[in-house]
């Protein structure tokens, strides 16, 4: 659904169906609710019935016992509308926050099965707002919104009625002024829900440039770009600041109007009770006039309330909304392979295989490879030849266009992805760790791995002294995204992360091209070790990293071009030759 289709109904049916669908595994507390919501109403127009009884009975017969026996009442009926209003506060909100816990488990673990291609097209920070901010919008739904305006229907109806029993007449009075805020809420509800999807967009433009920029904030200062994007964050938040000022000028026309009807209906009400007290109809009124206020109170206070609270749900369902866009988003690699093996040998095989990122743009073109189990090869090429791209094909973060990928002969697609992934590790050229402690981010919080098998594979590949001599060891919290560490480190670090894993097949994408040599002679004695005896894909820039290689792809152009040993390609004089010769001559001037 859109949100240009979304903002042409008033309300959506359908939507808040699904919304309270989430409410099922909580049935006790939802009709619980209802029961505190209806005892509430019933509590507060009691009120009004009392007085007016004070005023017309218990004064005129100057019957202290039965003034008394009233005042109690009263009492009674006020404490029973704190107790159940604190009821309904307390068991609405755990409502609401029960039914988002449970959607936003359902969201991240939608989110988490997506293919690449989401998130290559996705903003990080509208997903975060989806997550987060537009998840609370849906529990306010409930603890703000359905709730309470069905309390404050139950009130003015109940109010409603009573009027009608007590004075028909200052009854009918009062509901002459009721279409005037009737028409005024309609108008009121129709155009604050165009407002909430527009603050709703800006919001999420808000968050996702805030994200993006903070992200990026080196690159912001090392090219002097504070003042553009300074002047970038004006206009995005000049527009968020916009978009809320349509809903207070929307409530700034609708309230007083309200106030003004109320006001009105209240003099009224004294004008023709006095009216008919002098009279004389028959029946003093001076009970009556005073219920009226309370009464009037309780249908003209929550109608206001009603249009606030359809405010609260209309933000709900457009978060609603663009929530359920996501789950109901259809990226994900298909699981229904059925093939889970406890080993894997690391037999590799590329077979005609075609693939591009867009549709009708291949980016590999008919790519045919074999690798035995436990050779080392190394892929190389110019950038953009589709070297990682062969990467995340052999992960399954995307779906080839035709062609088979086989591992140990069997189809990728023959695996469940668990089982997959469980038998491949690989060292990204952009180490990614989470704030948290090195030994987390080495076993990803794997109950499996023990501290002491950590420190064990840290002296098999050399790293065991860097780690130690960091303030605390393995328990030292890199910080976000490891900014406490340098580029060669959170690389050691990476090593680490993927030999503790034990695969059948390891990838080395660029492992060292960002490194120092102190860090690069660490990795390449960590790669030697970590390399042994098992399947390894190693993707290079510097080809003098993979002279041990048991076979070179050499790629351009999305096309395998050559393909042998170091030794081999080098006497062929081709394409590879030239660039290890160019590379080779690079580094010798510099």
């Amino acid at each position: 659904m859109s949100d240009s289709k979304d903002t042409g109904k008033a309300f959506d049916f359908r939507l808040f169906k699904r919304v309270f669908s989430y409410t099922r595994p909580y049935r006790g507390i939802f009709w619980l609710v209802a029961i505190v919501a209806i005892l509430s109403a019933a509590f507060a127009i009691g009120i009004p019935i009392l007085v007016k009884d004070i005023i017309n009975e218990s004064l005129e017969s100057k019957d202290s016992q039965q003034l008394l026996n009233a005042v109690v009442l009263m009492l009674v009926f006020l404490l029973g509308q704190v107790t159940t209003q604190l009821l309904f506060n307390y068991f609405a909100n755990l409502l609401g926050e029960s039914v988002i816990k449970d959607i936003r488990i359902k969201l991240f673990t939608k989110m988490t099965g997506f293919k690449m291609t989401y998130f290559d097209k996705s903003s990080i920070g509208v997903l975060v707002t989806r997550a987060v901010a537009d998840m609370q919008r849906i529990g306010e739904i409930f603890s703000q919104g359905f709730f309470m305006i069905v309390a404050d229907a139950l009130k003015m109806l109940s109010a409603a009625i009573i009027m009608l029993v007590v004075n028909w007449k200052l009854a009918l009075i009062v509901f002459a002024i009721l279409p005037v805020i009737l028409i005024a809420t309609r108008l009121f509800q129709q155009a604050m829900k165009v407002a909430f999807v527009e603050v709703r967009a800006q919001v999420s433009n808000l968050n996702s440039f805030v994200q993006e920029r903070i992200a990026g904030m080196k690159i912001v200062q090392l090219f002097n770009r504070e003042e553009i994007e300074k002047e970038k964050f004006r206009v995005i938040n000049e527009k968020h600041q916009n978009a809320w000022l349509k809903t207070v000028w929307y409530n700034s026309i609708f309230f007083p109007i309200a106030e003004i009807s109320n006001s009105i209906g209240i003099g009224l009400v004294v004008y023709f009770g006095v009216i008919q007290n002098i009279e004389n109809v028959g029946m003093d009124n001076k009970g009556a006039i005073l219920a009226f206020f309370f009464l009037m109170d309780l249908l003209f206070r929550p109608l206001r309330q009603i249009a606030d609270k359809f405010n609260t749900l209309q933000m709900g369902m457009v978060a609603a909304n663009r929530v359920f866009k996501i789950l109901d988003t259809d990226s994900h690699i298909p699981d229904e392979g059925t093939v889970e093996k406890a080993d894997v040998k690391g037999d590799i095989e590329f077979k005609d295989v075609h693939f591009g990122y867009v549709p009708d743009e291949e980016v590999l073109h008919g790519i045919n490879f074999k690798v035995k189990a436990g050779e080392t090869v190394a892929i190389v090429g110019a950038t953009g030849a589709g070297k990682s791209t062969i990467i995340n094909l052999l992960n399954r973060f995307y779906e080839i266009n035709s062609g088979q990928i086989l591992v140990d002969n069997v189809c990728l697609k023959d695996y469940t992805l668990h089982s997959l992934r469980s038998h491949i590790a690989i060292v990204l050229q952009d180490v990614f760790l989470f704030a948290d402690t090195i030994a987390n981010n080495i076993s990803l919080r794997d109950e499996n791995i023990t501290t002491e098998q950590i420190e064990e594979a840290a002296k098999q590949i050399g790293v065991h002294e860097f780690v130690s001599s960091l303030p605390g060891g393995y328990q030292y919290n890199v910080k976000e995204r490891g900014s406490m560490l340098s580029s060669g480190q959170r690389q050691l670090i990476a090593f680490l992360r993927a030999y503790v894993s034990n695969p059948s097949i390891l990838i080395l994408d660029e492992a060292t091209s960002s490194v120092d040599t102190y860090s690069e002679q660490l990795i390449q004695q960590a790669t030697d070790k970590i390399t042994e005896g098992r399947t390894s894909i190693i993707i290079a820039h510097r080809l003098a990293t993979i002279k041990k290689a048991d076979k070179i792809i050499v790629m351009d152009a999305g096309e395998i071009v050559e393909m042998g040993n170091h030794k081999e390609l080098l006497e062929k004089g081709g394409y590879y030759s030239d660039l290890y010769n160019a590379q080779f001559l690079a580094e010798e001037v510099a």
